[in-house]
């Protein structure tokens, strides 16, 4: 019996939106173009026919080097249509990185767009694997136009092919540690991911904002649930706060995913005063805690936006999520596992515990075959159909997960371990305080337990406040148990973040406030 189109990830994100409701508008591009789920099937329509035609099949390996919105959003749900995996490569990884992952991920084709011919020019003479290469956006040197091949296309549905546990894309890790692991998410996995709204409050006129984090993991998870679930979609190239400024009241965006890092860049400063925010919603914070201070500024600023944190792994994304600012979560916590999904805590030998800290186990539809080409790997990290990644955590009786971080950035002082957010929040909470960040370094006591260690705590001031190191530490002493009250204080202009392809601040790098704190 043939296989249902509805198990094909691109017939199920988009043509399913275009027969349900084709003159409902399905995607803003950055003020100027818009798009109703019918004209945007027919576009994705266009661009599989034409990747038909420049020689892709079905199941080939296609890297996608691709930095406008609009273009991941077409090339993605095309690639899908007709069954080719794509390589969902980053558009600021190096070009050593580049080259290494596109040859370990054995793609045979590449597309990309005008914005990183540069990158391309470079890496393509060292990538022999590589057979065929397409531009969109203009023609390019030796490469196949794909434009040119979409105009002349039809607007028809290309042969459905690909689907269910068919392989549909590979994402990759952030690398911080050696080449970016390839993330094998087969079409099911990402249509379980395109649930997410399912346990979100959203009404008729839901409209969802994001920039450029849409390559990689950010597409399932935001692009793909935005369009499942019928809503706007509005696609910016910049993200960052200056931006948000002016697009969220153009387009009355009313659902957002941030990380809170975000919101200390927005309101750190005087730019969001008098800007008409209202029409937000819903605000889901994740990657990092959310503070007390933080939620506090957050529910000041925007009273009628509902806050939720969530949790999730480009392995198993957005795995648990729960709403914070009305008490229903407890704060500090990532809520529940969503609809379909399920969480646990193991301790040593891998036993469930309840209330106690352990590793945290992830499970659900939504979760990733494997590491591509890393048996040995995925082997470790998948576990009687549980994915455990190295993160620590509790759960509570009543299913509540709290991540305390990874085993790694954990400090032990005083012979207690502890979690640098437990510091950070404290300081956050302190008037004045902007941002904060805390890291452990080696205390190199005599006497003592050589992984003994000191904290270090580093702090950003509000603007138009100053800051004294030694009174916040004073402030810090009588708020904190001993084995978790700053050693060392520094005041500083910034904290080092990732970069965040959105245009705001990414991850706080812990790693790198040594230097920071150590200058």
């Amino acid at each position: 019996m043939a296989r249902s189109p509805y198990g094909n990830y691109g017939h199920a994100i988009l043509t399913a939106g275009a027969l349900r409701d084709p003159g409902r508008v399905a995607l803003t591009y950055c003020g100027e173009r818009r798009f109703t789920y019918d004209e945007l099937n027919r576009i994705v329509n266009r661009r599989a026919h034409a990747l038909l035609a420049a020689g892709i099949t079905p199941g080939q390996r296609v890297a996608a080097l691709l930095n406008e919105t609009l273009h991941v959003a077409e090339l993605y749900l095309a690639q899908a249509k007709i069954g080719a995996v794509t390589a969902a490569l980053n558009p600021y990884w190096p070009a050593d990185t580049l080259r290494a992952v596109v040859e370990h991920s054995r793609c045979t084709a590449f597309v990309y767009d005008a914005t990183v011919e540069r990158a391309v020019a470079e890496i393509r003479p060292s990538l022999p694997g590589v057979t065929t290469w397409i531009k969109v956006g203009g023609r390019g040197a030796d490469a196949v136009d794909l434009d040119a091949l979409a105009t002349a296309a039809s607007e028809d549905e290309p042969p459905i092919e690909g689907g269910y546990d068919d392989p549909l894309a590979l994402y990759y890790t952030s690398g911080t540690t050696g080449l970016p692991k390839a993330v094998v998410h087969t079409h099911a996995s990402s249509l379980a991911t395109a649930q997410i709204w399912l346990d979100v409050p959203r009404g008729p006129d839901a409209v969802f904002g994001t920039g450029a984090i849409i390559w990689g993991i950010g597409f399932p998870a935001i692009v793909g649930p935005a369009l499942y679930a019928g809503m706007r979609l509005v696609l910016e190239q910049d993200w960052g706060p200056a931006n948000f400024l002016r697009v969220v009241p153009r387009e009355r965006v009313t659902h957002v995913s941030q990380i809170p890092s975000f919101y200390a860049a927005l309101l750190g400063s005087a730019e969001h005063e008098g800007v008409d925010l209202s029409s937000l919603r819903v605000i889901m914070l994740g990657g990092e805690p959310l503070t007390a201070g933080m939620l506090e500024r957050v529910k000041r600023r925007l009273p009628d936006a509902a806050v939720y944190s969530y949790y999730g792994q480009t392995e198993a994304p957005y795995t648990c999520m729960g709403r914070v600012d009305d008490g229903s979560t407890p704060l500090g916590s990532s809520g529940r596992a969503r609809t379909g999904n399920a969480v646990r805590v193991t301790g040593p030998s891998g036993e469930r515990v309840v209330d106690e800290v352990g590793e945290i186990n992830l499970a659900g539809p939504h979760a990733m075959t494997g590491y591509d080409g890393l048996p040995d790997r995925t082997a470790e990290v998948l576990r009687g159909g549980w994915y455990v990644g190295g993160d620590l955590g509790t759960v509570s009786a009543d299913g509540v997960l709290r991540v305390l971080g990874r085993r790694e950035d954990s400090i032990l002082k005083g012979g207690v371990w502890t979690q640098p957010v437990a510091v950070e929040e404290a300081a956050s909470a302190l008037d004045g305080v902007a941002e904060a960040g805390a890291v452990g370094v080696p205390a190199h006591v005599e006497g003592q337990d050589a992984a003994e260690q000191e904290i270090l705590l580093a702090v950003v001031p509000r603007g138009g406040h100053t800051l004294d190191a030694s009174k916040l530490a004073l402030a810090l002493a009588d708020a904190l148990p001993p084995h978790q009250r700053p050693d060392r204080v520094v005041v500083a202009d910034e904290l080092p973040h990732s970069q965040d392809a959105s245009g705001g601040p990414g991850k706080l790098l812990r790693r790198e406030l040594h230097r920071l704190l150590e200058s």
